[in-house]
């Protein structure tokens, strides 16, 4: 077979400079430092600041490199790895959850939700909003959706709004036996909503994981958590252990 034109091609300068700095970013940097000027570092590594800055934004946009306003380009978090297994399956809230609740409020679904609730398409349920923190960065938005049925006493407790209503509804669905979870993962993009909260623009790439819960043989809730794409990876490890790791870097954290 001859050699194709691809094979030909040379490996743009700035793709090898990304190189060269996502190495240098393991071993001569730490998470949050602040990078050196433009200026120095295109110095440093003998090439033109153009080259350079396309290096850094292709590093941004792999997740290497995050750009704070007033503070300058930092080395970011490692990512934060996103179980699609369910080996291990807990309820929302209980065990090692790294997620935070923000609030609670009382609406109708989406015709999507609704449908795997298995609810009417006017009926309202709890909607739990939970956010997951990593290195005091967001880097997923959750929305849970509980029916009333799976939660019947919730009306006899005395729970304000917000945080503490939320922190409610995740105590009484926890008194349901879980039979049992499946989950499905997509790439989306960010509304306007999860943008906000996850310091991203509109449109920009995440990834949608959605997880049934089961108990007394129907949906009990259904779990929509958006995740930024440049700051997670998805791990199919058969322990419920999250993993955070770049390129020849792993750890556990139970």
């Amino acid at each position: 077979m001859g050699t194709t034109q691809l094979e030909t091609v040379q490996e743009p300068k700035y793709w090898h400079l990304k190189t060269v700095l996502a190495e240098a970013l393991d071993t001569d940097f730490t998470v949050g430092e602040i990078l050196p000027n433009e200026r120095d570092l295109a110095a440093r590594f003998g090439v033109a600041r153009a080259t350079l800055r396309q290096a850094l934004e292709q590093l941004e946009l792999e997740g290497r490199l995050q750009r704070r306003r007033g503070v300058g380009t930092t080395v970011a978090p490692p990512r934060v790895g996103v179980d699609v297994t369910t080996s291990r399956q807990d309820w929302p809230g209980t065990g090692h959850d790294a997620w935070q609740a923000a609030e609670c409020t009382v609406a109708v679904p989406s015709a999507a939700v609704a449908r795997l609730l298995d609810t009417e398409a006017d009926e309202e349920v709890h909607t739990v909003r939970r956010l997951r923190v990593n290195h005091g960065q967001p880097v997923a938005a959750e929305l849970l959706y509980v029916p009333s049925s799976s939660v019947p006493d919730l009306p006899a407790i005395e729970a304000p709004s917000g945080p503490a209503l939320a922190r409610s509804v995740l105590r009484e669905l926890q008194r349901l036996d879980l039979e049992g979870q499946d989950r499905a993962v997509e790439l989306g993009s960010a509304g306007a909503v999860d943008a906000r909260e996850l310091d991203r623009l509109p449109g920009a790439p995440v990834l949608v994981v959605t997880t049934r819960y089961f108990s007394e043989g129907r949906t009990a809730a259904v779990s929509v958590a958006t995740y930024r794409a440049d700051t997670c990876r998805l791990t199919f490890g058969d322990t419920g252990d999250v993993e955070i790791s770049h390129e020849g870097q792993q750890r556990r954290a139970s």
